[in-house]
Formats: structure tokens, sequence, C-alpha cells
């Protein structure tokens, strides 16, 4: 059996709705993907950097119960940990404000050499982030040239488009290095100017040759270069919206390790088996959405874990 590595930035979130503090909880992007997977006992291990003050503490150990494998972690000893003050709209949504002083010593830790069975998951604006490209990309290519499956999330935010003329080629280069983008539509609106999932597919394909769109109540839609179909979304009245993005990544990228799929095996699936593989992701963000937890929970994991004893791969 292969590994799952993420690669990503950490925070600790802290959850306002109406004024008012909800919860805090570990996150960032990968972050969350790698808990969701940790419980449901996926052989994950996290590649990031936070302090050795009391919240890095309070993650590390959070980490660890939840199954992720935190010794490819950098923990700095120079600065805190970073905060990400999460507010809640009407619609359950967040918008958010970051506290950061960065360490000096930037991802200090040596990278792992990954293999054709292995599995990466990267994105955000930690993926593209100049201070850290050169190992980003030095890790993601040697990735691909050994066969690893590898899923980019670009998850760029509106907050950085005054950047995007800089940052658009680092965002493009990590598409060519991937096998599959899931991407959002707010994302291709913010990166690309387009609305819909043909014109994304045309801005992305002759970047990677798969892409997950999703466009939030409006269905998910794939694109390979063998395959075009949209499946459906649940309707649901979220509680909070924060970690949608990065568990439909999680059970997407759960459903492909199970299945063993290999890069090259992408374009070569149907629309049974990309039904199959969207509902788990599609399961995996609604519970998200569920609570204030930036992850599936408990009572979902385990009842996942019962049902797929009934499954064939």
């Amino acid at each position: 059996m292969g590994k799952i590595f993420g690669i990503g930035e950490t925070v600790l979130d802290i959850i306002f709705k109406d004024g008012d503090p909800q919860a805090s909880k570990p996150g960032g992007s990968v972050l969350n993907s790698m808990v969701s997977m940790g419980r449901i006992g996926l052989p994950v291990s996290f590649i990031s950097e936070y302090g050795q003050d009391d919240v890095g503490d309070v993650i590390d150990k959070f980490l660890n119960a939840n199954g992720v494998n935190t010794s490819l972690v950098h923990r700095f000893k120079d600065k805190n940990t970073s905060l990400a003050i999460a507010f809640l709209d009407e619609k359950n949504e967040a918008h958010y404000t970051f506290y950061k002083d960065l360490s000096a010593e930037r991802l200090n830790s040596d990278l792992p050499l990954t293999e054709k069975d292995d599995y990466i998951q990267y994105g955000s604006f930690y993926a593209i982030l100049p201070s850290i490209r050169k190992k980003i990309v030095n890790f993601i290519s040697k990735a691909k040239k050994n066969g690893s499956l590898i899923l980019y999330d670009p998850n760029f935010r509106r907050v950085h488009i005054h950047e995007l003329e800089r940052l658009k080629p680092y965002i493009v280069e990590n598409m060519e290095m991937s096998s599959l983008v899931r991407a959002s539509d707010e994302d291709f609106i913010n990166i690309f100017g387009v609305h819909d999932a043909d014109h994304a597919w045309e801005a992305v394909k002759n970047y990677c040759s798969c892409l997950v769109y999703t466009a939030n109540t409006k269905g998910v839609y794939v694109r390979s270069s063998s395959f075009s179909g949209k499946f459906p979304v649940k309707e649901i009245n979220p509680l909070s919206t924060i970690g949608a993005g990065d568990n439909f990544n999680a059970g997407m990228l759960s459903s492909l390790f199970y299945r063993k799929i290999t890069p090259d095996q992408l374009n070569s699936l149907g629309e049974e088996e990309w039904r199959e593989i969207i509902s788990v992701a599609v399961d995996f963000a609604t519970d998200t959405c569920l609570s204030y937890d930036n992850y599936i929970s408990h009572s979902f994991a385990e009842k996942f874990l019962s049902i797929r004893k009934d499954t064939d791969y």
C-alpha cells in the first residue's frame, strides 16, 4: 500500500458568528484534508511548519491524535504559530483575517522521495509562496517523475487578486506538474476570468489532462481527455463552509487511493467510476458543513468505514 502526503500551511482557525467566537480549530486547507483522511485510517503524513509555542503544541497533539504523521513538520523556535480569524456571513461562508509573524527558517525539513503508488495533495497560497517556491517545485516535480498521483487545488482568494500577474505563472506551473486539478468556480473567476466548467476546461486542458470543477450548489463537473460529465451535490443548511472544499478533496483522494488509481488511469475513468468517486467527495464535504469542525466527524468516519467493508476496492 502506498502513502498519502499533504503539503500546506498550518493555522489555528478562530471562528466568529454575529460577532461572537464559536470555536477554535486547527486549520489550513491541506491540514483539514489530512485530518479527515487520518480519521478513516489512511496512511497520511503532513508536510508543514508551525511554532514550538502553546498553539503549535495543541495542533501537533491534535494531528497525531487523528492519525496524521507529523514527523515531516518543521517546528520553528523564533516565532509563534499563525492564527486565522474566520467571520461567517449570513450564508455561513467565511471571510478571513490572518495574523502571521513568519519564521526566517521556512519549511526547514527534509522532504521525502515519493514512489509510484503514493498520492500527494497540495495547493492554496502556500503552493505559490515565493519564499518556499523552490522547495515546493523540487518536491512536486520529483514526485511527478516518480509516478505519484498529484492533486492540486489552487484555492486562490480574491485578497490576492492584486498579485495575480506575478503569481499566475506559478499556478500554471503547478497545474503542469499535477495529475488532477480540483478547483472551484470562484478560483477560475479569480485566476482566468471564466465563469463555467467548459471555459474552465479550455483554460486548463493545455496544462493538466484532468479537471474537477466544483460550482457550489450547481454541481460538480469532471473534464478529462476522455470524459465529460456533471454530478449533483446535496441540499443542506450549512453551519460552516470553511472546510467544504478541503474535505471534498479528502473524499476524492480517499476514493482514488482505495482504487489504486494511477495518474495514467485518471484519463480512462468512465461515468460510473467518476460518479462513485464524486459521491464520496460530496459526502465528505456535506458532513463537514454540518458543524464548526474543519473535517469529517468521528461518527461519519465510523459509518464510512462500516460501509466500505462491503465494497470490493
